[in-house]
């Protein structure tokens, strides 16, 4: 079969498509023909061995995947030909995958196999994040940096469909539009956002900021929380980690709060709690309000590409390949 191989850890320049041999699943593993796959930030970060997983190369990356079951182990649940979502977090940029039956998720009718290979790391990492870390209420006020990307547009609607006023942060007006059509109440751009929102809010500020970008934002994100805001840490797309001077969350009542959705599912949460997230997607995919918003969809022989746009902050929505 084909797949994507890094066999160097030079960044996405490295990365070559190349015939494997075919996957032979154990006795515990679900076989599965790939559709799509989801391309996302921390497959970037393995290209260089910057992530805090290091598998050893060669490696084929890929955490997120739609398409049919091959083959299911007996009692799993699956079936051959089943429509699934899987996050086998390697291994999916390939024709097929090898995953743990517990992160092998039924696609609901009217679900595309291209919406269905968006949803598993960026939806449930928001999921995580705004319900779990976060203690999202409705009625609440949301503030999401990164908006047009993969995390934000996520964020977006998942806000939205438990009732909250959304404000996008964006750097132009091309990602100003994606994050409207996402859903958004309000759209600012990030030059000079603190303002944009305390003009919005009338001063009060926002309930939560959901921020995958970090860098030089962080302090004015802060200054944006009303009081007992919570500020959700995501990533580093910016590639700096900020610091906090903790007198500010002193003085304002407010919480800087850490989201590790695979820290927690692998450890005390356990990978049951994945499959109750999904759980609660599939009614808000069902009725519409969830849809994820697709940007570009390239062949696996243009993975380099694709990962270079997200590298690169070119990317809007969710990126895919089809192989």
């Amino acid at each position: 079969m084909r797949a994507a191989l890094v066999t160097r850890l030079d960044g996405p320049d490295a990365i070559e498509v190349v015939d494997v041999p075919d996957l032979e699943p154990t006795a515990g593993e679900v076989l599965i023909d790939v559709a799509a796959a989801g391309v996302s930030f921390p497959d970037v970060l393995l290209t260089r061995g910057e992530y805090q997983i290091k598998p050893p190369t060669p490696f084929v990356p890929g955490a997120e995947v739609a398409g049919f079951v091959r083959q299911a182990p007996a009692g799993s649940g699956l079936e051959e030909g089943d429509r699934v979502a899987a996050f086998p977090f390697l291994g999916g940029f390939a024709e097929q995958v090898v995953c743990d039956p517990a992160m092998v998720f039924p696609l609901p009718d009217g679900v595309t196999f291209d919406q269905g290979a968006a949803l598993p790391m960026n939806y449930l990492t928001c999921h995580f994040a705004l319900r779990t870390r976060g203690r999202l209420a409705e009625g609440e006020k949301v503030l999401v940096h990164g908006a047009a990307g993969g995390i934000g547009t996520a964020a977006i609607q998942l806000a939205k469909a438990w009732g909250a006023t959304v404000y996008a942060v964006v750097s132009d007006s091309a990602k100003a539009a994606v994050a409207r059509s996402a859903g958004a109440d309000e759209v600012v751009l990030a030059e000079g956002f603190k303002d944009s929102v305390a003009d919005l809010t009338s001063g009060h500020g926002v309930d939560v900021v959901v921020d995958p970008v970090g860098g030089d934002r962080f302090t004015d994100s802060l200054r944006s929380l009303a009081p007992l805001g919570r500020m959700l840490v995501i990533g580093f797309t910016a590639g700096a980690i900020p610091e906090v001077k903790v007198n500010r969350l002193l003085l304002n009542n407010v919480d800087v709060v850490g989201v590790g959705w695979g820290a927690y599912w692998t450890g005390a949460g356990g990978p049951g709690f994945v499959r109750r997230q999904w759980d609660e997607l599939v009614p808000l995919l069902e009725d519409g309000r969830l849809d994820p918003v697709i940007g570009t969809v390239r062949s696996l022989d243009e993975v380099a590409v694709a990962l270079r746009d997200i590298d690169e902050r070119r990317a809007t929505g969710k990126i895919l390949l089809t192989p």
